[in-house]
């Protein structure tokens, strides 16, 4: 069996590997991607946080974005019955971008896969990972090619970025249970024929809460082109309470709310939806010896606050870091300087993400008297900024249930 070598060997050239890509490529690194898929190709998480626009522009894919024409995104509006509240990210507590994009996944994933090839990364498309050996002094992957050939590929560091594939915790026994119940998602993509007089802010995602059963909700993110990203999630058996296919199941759900089906009656269902479920996934470890998970590899949460791509853009600008510090001949502690510093994010988000489920979250939103400053606190963690202590909802995340009891009827 033919065997390669490389410095940096990255699973998926979604957006973790792209990004990782790019940035280890300023470097000077010699990258190899090995993805399972031809791009473009279909994918959710379409609503970015403006966090993720300082790591796009620090792995230097800014220009290949912003010149793609994505639906520009400035915040986030929240529905429930007759109750309405939105956030407008440029109004938050941290420092930095307060705008980013609503982004069709397939063309977005294919922008930054031809950035990073662009700076001079290698993409094998087609190309499977069957195996992975890390006993070694270097990890160790065979791979499939297209027409069925293996091959091997030693790399000094090997970074796991396939996302829902989960290539290493699955091939090296890395899965742990999730803590969290296991939900499902229905979606589509529609061509959304939203008027202009209904309200509806398409430089917002909007996230309504189901009027009679507040742990089911819904995503809408409208589309440059017309089009929106649409879906709906809940725990496992409730969906499997409505009978049909996906996209007649989504429809039924729809329907049991007035203001999302008034808002969507001129749609034109013309995508098939799909159902994931059990997708909350965790791992014993987000590195071993000179590997990696980075985004959805190694943790996801819930996609309520769209914190997925955000998550997978910062594990791969601190793995980056880390394996420049290797490569100048330094000591790294990847608990340390990797594992603990990403979690801290991930903590920020989860706690959100509780709170939403436990009705936390709806009852400080929807307060009829909020408080501008905590507002720009709480509008910074929806922006993506998980990772700024300086807000106190940061600092201790479980603020939030103290301020849900003050919010309290």
């Amino acid at each position: 069996m033919q065997t390669e070598t490389t410095d940096i060997l990255i699973i998926g050239a979604g957006p973790a590997g792209a990004v990782a890509a790019g940035l280890l490529r300023q470097q000077g690194r010699q990258v190899l991607i090995l993805e399972r898929e031809q791009f473009p190709r279909f994918s959710i998480g379409e609503s970015l946080l403006p966090q993720s626009m300082e790591l796009i522009e620090a792995a230097g894919m800014l220009r290949d974005v912003v010149e793609a024409g994505f639906q520009y995104k400035n915040g986030a509006a929240f529905a429930w019955n007759e109750r309405h509240t939105a956030f407008d990210f440029r109004e938050k507590s941290s420092p930095g971008w307060g705008t980013t994009y609503q982004v069709q996944r397939a063309a977005f994933d294919d922008v930054l896969a031809k950035a990073a090839q662009k700076a001079g990364a290698d993409i094998r498309y087609r190309h499977e990972v069957t195996a992975v050996d890390v006993a070694g002094e270097q990890p160790c992957v065979t791979a499939r090619s297209p027409e069925g050939t293996l091959y091997q590929v030693r790399a000094r560091h090997l970074l796991d970025a396939s996302g829902f594939g989960r290539v290493l915790p699955r091939l090296l026994q890395l899965e742990t249970p999730s803590d969290f119940p296991a939900r499902g998602a229905i979606f589509t993509h529609v061509q959304d024929h939203i008027e202009p007089t209904s309200g509806f802010d398409r430089n917002k995602i909007r996230v309504t809460v189901h009027p009679k059963f507040p742990h089911v909700w819904f995503w809408t993110i409208p589309f440059s082109n017309g089009r929106c990203s649409l879906g709906v999630v809940a725990h496992t058996e409730f969906l499997a309470q409505y009978p049909g296919d996906e996209t007649q199941r989504l429809r039924a759900l729809v329907a049991e709310d007035p203001g999302l089906s008034e808002l969507l009656k001129n749609a034109v269902w013309d995508t098939p939806a799909r159902q994931i479920v059990g997708y909350a996934a965790n791992v014993k470890s987000l590195w071993g010896r000179n590997y990696a998970l980075l985004g959805n590899a190694g943790e996801f949460l819930d996609p309520v606050f769209s914190s997925g791509v955000t998550i997978a853009f910062k594990s791969a600008s601190l793995a980056a870091a880390c394996i420049g510090r290797a490569h100048a001949g330094e000591t790294v502690d990847w608990e340390a300087d990797y594992a603990h510093p990403l979690k801290a994010g991930v903590d920020t988000f989860r706690a959100f993400v509780e709170a939403w489920y436990q009705g936390d979250f709806q009852r400080i939103i929807f307060h009829d008297r909020q408080t501008p400053e905590i507002r720009r606190m709480i509008a910074s963690i929806l922006a993506g900024y998980a990772w700024d202590r300086n807000n106190p909802y940061v600092a201790e995340p479980r603020r939030l249930h103290v301020l849900a009891e003050l919010c309290a009827p």
